[in-house]
């Protein structure tokens, strides 16, 4: 059964930069990060294509993150910079078997228990 882990959560000041890791015990899944901010719902961050050729931000994030993966998606990187407090949130990433890159987290069913990231002001 093909499961997620992320890692790489922590407190940040405003302007830091944080890079989280997911690992994915299966090969050739597409991967999304998402997240969760506090009284809001979860919401699309980046997705990686299973072939790792096609990518997608969220408009709060565009510019400032980077999504990347190995060659088959084992491991998946998200790389935020100029992070501010409004991207306090715990973030969850998951995998779906389709190939192409997903946005709908509603097509992820593998997810991850997801990893707290805290920016200070």
């Amino acid at each position: 059964q093909t499961q997620v882990a992320e890692s790489g959560g922590g407190l940040v000041q405003a302007g830091g930069s944080l890079r989280l890791s997911c690992v994915v015990s299966g090969r050739d899944f597409s991967v999304g990060w998402f997240r969760q901010r506090p009284g809001t719902p979860r919401e699309f961050v980046a997705a990686i294509g299973a072939s790792g050729g096609s990518t997608s931000y969220g408009d709060s994030v565009a510019g400032r993150v980077t999504i990347s993966g190995d060659n088959a998606n084992t491991a998946v990187y998200l790389q935020m910079n100029s992070l501010t407090p409004a991207d306090t949130a715990v973030y969850y990433c998951a995998a779906t078997p389709l190939i192409s890159v997903q946005t709908n987290q509603a097509v992820y069913r593998i997810w991850g228990q997801g990893t707290q990231v805290t920016v200070s002001s």
